[in-house]
This record gives structure tokens, C-alpha cells and sequence, in this order.
């Protein structure tokens, strides 16, 4: 089941050198941060991995943009939309584009990340072939119009770099290097993993409360790393529901975070599935 959709590709025997030699580098910093271990660094490190993955992908990307599971006000919206581009996996728009043409296709031709396809296709391979889309608004455009007629998003798409380059410059003027090594090239390398074991390890490995035609499966330990993005299947099922972890063992640190969100007055209209199938909580003014 090869994937040649022009969404990702247009030449899938093609390397991507830029997107190689990015995720090479990132990949040896992160290593050379394990040898400049401190206590703040750790805790600085993992407050902005919790930032950039649960706030920024599980929160602003997926589940607001991809899915409109939850209304939110624009500053918050666009708050969010920085947060997820911090996390070194394109622009919103792109983003977007490419988790909703994975629903479309689940496991099926035009998927851009099966495991049909390989683990490490899906995983990683994908994303290091053919010619980069992050910036190509107009192309991805049809797939998340929505998006793109914000001219803040289409900004932060085209230049979804600034974001992770602020972390980066105020991490090294207020730790020095070693600081930096450790929110910007370990916290990444990471996110990435974190986020592409969603891709691959939850199509692969868990289980399957709900029949859906794809192979998205429960998986306890990605869900962990991701903050709730690992009941997949739960997902899969019910796209639209913000709230992944549907059984009370299920752990959904994203889904509380909103839950205490929508308590407070930031968000609204917060959907929720059950087991059993598909409740709104309650529906926006």
C-alpha cells in the first residue's frame, strides 16, 4: 500500500535532506544533554514538554483546530496554535492537513503514516521522503480551510519556526547552552518520538473497545508519554470528543486540564463521548 498522496510527497523514493540533517542534529543534542544534567534543567525541560505536547499537539493542534472539540476564544486559540508549532511539527495549518486526511484514510491508500505501510513508515520514515509541505498554505489549504483563512494561522504556518527559536534564545540567556540542550533538543527529540508513537505504536499494539475500519488501537504507555493521546482507538471512534480516556482507568491529562478549563471560564462547549457512544456535555451559547 504505497502512499502517494501529494499532500506529503510528490517523490516518495526521494530523501528529504533538510528534514534528515534537522532530526539528526536534533537527535545528537539531545544526547549531549544527558551529560549536562541538573535539577533545574530537568524541571524547566519538562514543563515545557508538558506545555508544548498536552497544551500545544494533544489540546490546541488536535483536538481544538483538527477536531473543533471545544470552543475557545481567539487569544486562546492562537496561545495554543504557538505552543504546538514549539514542538518542532509544523505549522498549524500542515498539522492539521495532515491528521485529518489520516482520518479520511485511516490504514487505507492516501494514509500518509499506516504501519500497512512499515512501523517505521509510519513512525518516522514518512515524514523524511518527498518534498517538505510545511509552508505550502495554499496546497493544504483544501484540507484545512478553516485554518486557512486566518491570516494568523497562515503566519505562524509559514513561519512556524519562531516559536521554538524563542524557547531556544531565552532558555540560553537564562541557563547558557546546557539550558537550551535540554528545551530545545532534548525536550523536542522527545515530543517527536512521543507524538509519532501515536502514528505507529497505536496501530500496532493495545486494544480495541470500538470496531472502527482502521487498526487504531488503546495503548496505556503512549498515553502516558502524550498525555491522553494514546486511547486511539477511543479517538477513532469518536473524533470529535475531547475527552480520549472514556473509562475511569483511562488516563487523560489533557481532557482534565479542559474540564478545568471549562469550570473557570476559558472554554466552552467541551464534547465528550462515553463507552457507550457520543454525549455532549453541553452545547455553547
Amino acid at each position: 500500500m504505497a502512499n502517494t498522496d501529494s499532500l506529503v510527497h510528490t517523490n516518495i523514493e526521494k530523501p528529504n535532506w533538510l528534514t534528515i540533517i534537522v532530526f539528526s542534529l536534533f537527535h545528537v543534542g539531545a544526547v549531549a544533554a544527558l551529560f549536562q544534567f541538573t535539577w533545574e534543567n530537568f524541571w524547566i525541560a519538562l514543563a515545557t514538554y508538558w506545555v508544548c505536547i498536552s497544551w500545544g499537539i494533544g489540546m490546541g493542534y488536535h483536538r481544538l483546530l483538527t477536531h473543533r472539540g471545544f470552543k475557545a476564544p481567539v487569544w486562546f486559540e492562537r496561545f495554543l496554535a504557538c505552543c504546538g508549532a514549539a514542538s518542532l511539527e509544523g505549522g498549524p495549518i500542515f498539522w492539521v492537513a495532515t491528521h485529518r486526511v489520516h482520518h479520511q484514510k485511516s490504514d487505507k491508500p492516501g494514509d500518509p503514516h499506516s504501519p500497512r505501510d512499515g512501523a517505521w513508515w509510519a513512525h518516522l520514515i514518512w515524514m523524511c521522503v518527498g518534498d517538505a509541505k510545511h509552508s505550502d498554505t495554499q496546497g493544504l489549504s483544501k484540507y484545512a480551510p478553516d485554518l486557512a483563512r486566518d491570516p494568523f494561522m497562515v503566519w505562524l504556518n509559514n513561519w512556524h519556526w519562531v516559536p521554538l527559536v524563542t524557547i531556544g534564545v531565552a532558555s540560553l540567556a537564562y541557563g547558557g547552552l546546557d539550558l537550551m540542550l535540554w528545551t530545545v533538543c532534548l525536550r523536542v527529540t522527545l515530543g517527536l518520538h512521543a507524538t509519532w508513537l501515536v502514528n505507529s505504536a497505536t496501530h500496532l499494539w493495545g486494544a480495541r473497545r470500538f470496531e472502527t475500519t482502521d487498526d487504531s488501537r488503546n495503548n496505556w504507555w503512549v498515553a502516558l508519554l502524550t498525555f491522553g493521546e494514546g486511547w486511539h482507538n477511543n479517538h477513532h471512534a469518536h473524533p470529535v470528543s475531547a475527552r480520549h480516556g472514556l473509562a475511569w482507568y483511562e488516563l487523560d491529562m489533557t481532557y482534565i486540564q479542559l474540564w478545568l478549563l471549562e469550570k473557570i471560564g476559558v472554554i466552552e462547549g467541551l464534547q465528550v463521548a462515553s463507552v457507550g457512544g457520543y454525549i455532549p456535555v453541553r452545547k455553547a451559547a
